[in-house]
């Protein structure tokens, strides 16, 4: 098993950091390699990726949700991972939020970027992503 950790403080509150990052419809405008996700049921989700020239699918099952705290999930068919993302208050206008995700590497590419750190650097990405679209949001909404 390979693991994932990274963390990130952004400019917004836990409460708007938690419903963007809940929001499957939002998933792909921060999750750059995620083509599309399709919520099957409220707990079930497909996930189709494109990372690093492999295309994979998975279904995900989420596993613990507490609202501005916590999303944990682990797959049920495809690729073989789980993780959770946890939100913390920082201050009432700054969280943090935490990644961690295990997962089992397959093929060379996989193995490769397991071993060289790659896909904590697409992770690190994501959660930029994640901030970007979290601050512009929060910054839309604070201005008007």
């Amino acid at each position: 098993m390979a693991s994932i950790v990274e963390t990130l403080d952004l400019s917004v509150p836990v409460s708007v950091a938690y419903a963007i990052w809940s929001d499957v419809d939002e998933w792909p405008n921060f999750l750059r390699h995620v083509d599309r996700v399709e919520k099957l049921d409220g707990r079930r989700f497909t996930w189709w990726l494109s990372v690093a020239g492999a295309d994979r699918e998975f279904t995900a099952e989420l596993t613990e949700v507490v609202p501005d705290d916590r999303i944990a999930w682990r797959t049920t068919e495809g690729a073989e991972h789980a993780g959770v993302v946890t939100f913390h208050h920082v201050t009432a206008s700054t969280s943090r939020i935490a990644l961690q995700i295990e997962y089992e590497p397959e093929g060379f590419i996989e193995r490769l970027g397991a071993l060289t750190n790659l896909t904590d650097v697409l992770a690190n990405y994501d959660l930029g992503e994640f901030k970007s679209v979290a601050e512009a949001r929060y910054s839309a909404t604070t201005s008007s």
